[in-house]
């Protein structure tokens, strides 16, 4: 975990996985890098802010950066809608329980994005998340639920690297620049007003 610049209340912070996705961000923002995966991303989330009062946090949380696309014709900068776990057998741990340990989160409006501790990098792991969601990652959902435990707004905002199929990994490396350099532009694009909102469950 590392913390790039100072927190204020007056602005939102943005959190990215990896120092690589952030590097043609030309923003005052402080950034946050978590480490890739859902416990390093909640985890630096909750150390960074769960020790500060309320009215000393972030504005809100931006959790940015990179996405496969589950789907061909997905390209492009989106705003996420809602979040779920895909690598958690949900089913099971209900039946034993009674409780739903991961409920889908809801962020704001727009497509679903499936998190896991996987990169996704097979043709019929793409197909099969395909069913679920439009996008795959593997920090939003850890980062939404931080927000949701601080009671904190967050929007999530992925630029697509990759098809998540059997060339993922070839696909990221050669595009995280340009991802950067496009979420990049989404920042300046906000002219300093960003689009977060509360941490619902998703119906």
């Amino acid at each position: 975990m590392e913390l790039l610049g100072a927190l204020h209340p007056d602005q939102p912070l943005l959190v990215v996985a990896l120092a690589n996705e952030a590097e043609f961000f030309a923003t005052d923002l402080p950034v946050l890098v978590t480490g890739v995966g859902k416990v390093n991303s909640g985890q630096s989330v909750l150390a960074a802010l769960g020790g500060l009062e309320p009215e000393r946090r972030p504005s809100g949380l931006i959790n940015i950066g990179t996405a496969g696309a589950l789907r061909p014709g997905l390209h492009g900068t989106h705003v996420i809608g809602s979040v779920i776990q895909h690598d958690l057998d949900v089913k099971a741990i209900e039946s034993l329980t009674g409780s739903n340990p991961a409920p889908p989160l809801r962020v704001g409006n727009g497509p679903i994005l499936a998190t896991g501790d996987r990169f996704i990098q097979r043709d019929d792991d793409r197909d099969r998340l395909a069913q679920l969601a439009d996008f795959v990652d593997m920090e939003g959902y850890a980062v939404a639920d931080a927000a949701r435990i601080l009671n904190m707004k967050i929007s999530i905002v992925k630029h697509v690297s990759d098809d998540a199929g059997d060339a993922a990994v070839t696909s990221w490396l050669e595009s995280v620049a340009r991802c950067s350099q496009e979420l990049g532009g989404w920042l300046a694009a906000q002219s300093g007003t960003f689009p977060v909102g509360d941490v619902g469950q998703a119906v």
